[in-house]
């Protein structure tokens, strides 16, 4: 089994028990998510499939950590002006634990 979600702009195929980085969401460590954004579920070879979202589905997740990325450095140049600027960027996130997906 598994389903299609939409949170922070991207899609992520889940299944229970995996753990995934969405983008930060409100939510403390060890509460409890309703991902309701859900595009399709397969079951046993049944696939649902929602127009954009199906309505009844709901994953649940547990919210395992809070923390932010690797920074990403951002350089630009241009040659022969004396211009460089460096900037950096660490981008925050929310890594949670799918427990069930239900329809």
């Amino acid at each position: 089994m598994y389903a299609v979600i939409r949170s922070g702009g991207k899609q992520y195929r889940v299944t229970p028990g995996q753990t995934i980085r969405l983008e930060k969401a409100a939510g403390d460590l060890g509460s409890k998510l309703e991902l309701k954004d859900v595009l399709l579920v397969q079951n046993d070879g049944d696939i649902q499939l929602g127009l954009p979202v199906l309505a009844n589905a709901i994953v649940e997740a547990t919210v395992v950590e809070q923390d932010r990325a690797k920074k990403i450095i951002v350089f630009k140049k241009k040659r022969k002006k004396q211009y460089r600027r460096t900037h950096g960027h660490r981008q925050n996130y929310l890594a949670v634990r799918i427990d069930k997906i239900s329809v």
